[in-house]
């Protein structure tokens, strides 16, 4: 690699950055928060995130072409580098951030699978208990919380389906 490579910027890293944007904005939303129950903690930002990064990446990997798989690389690069920086924010020692953030990719990548398994076998029942589990750790699930956040789950999963690739190339996807 020459000089200049060391500058070069990874493919698709802005446009990766921008979709991770729309997926957080998404997995913000107040009425998560105030309506459905979701803690509004660290844990329970995390877990929506998840969801929302899980359901793009999904859709991405459809497309089952080298430039929707590098955007879905990009997504999740923007994202483990954004935990990065928000561990060290918090005050998460320098030594333990790596270890920490390899905990977090783990969690998010069987999470994303369990949850992309339950949405092609349509199963919303089981989708709903694995969110309840993921996302209410010490507290049981507010009544009907976990099969609320599988409707919306499977609701977005449909509207990402019918967005075409070109709008992901120039960083927008809509999440509701």
């Amino acid at each position: 690699m020459g000089l200049l490579g060391l500058f070069r910027r990874p493919p698709h890293e802005r446009t990766g950055f921008a979709l991770y944007g729309a997926a957080v904005a998404a997995a913000r939303a107040p009425h998560f928060y105030a309506e459905i129950g979701v803690p509004d903690t660290a844990a329970g930002r995390f877990e929506l995130v998840t969801l929302h990064v899980g359901l793009l990446i999904r859709r991405l990997r459809t497309e089952r072409d080298k430039t929707a798989d590098a955007l879905g690389q990009a997504v999740f690069d923007a994202m483990f580098g954004d935990m990065d920086v928000n561990l060290r924010e918090m005050g998460i020692g320098d030594l333990s951030v790596g270890k920490r953030v390899k905990m977090l990719w783990e969690g998010f990548h069987g999470r994303a699978q369990g949850y992309g398994e339950a949405l092609d076998a349509e199963d919303l029942p089981r989708l709903a208990d694995a969110l309840a589990r993921n996302i209410w750790v010490k507290d049981p699930a507010p009544e009907g919380a976990g099969a609320t956040l599988a409707a919306h789950a499977a609701q977005v999963s449909v509207m990402l389906a019918g967005q075409e690739m070109a709008s992901f190339l120039r960083g927008e996807a809509r999440f509701a």
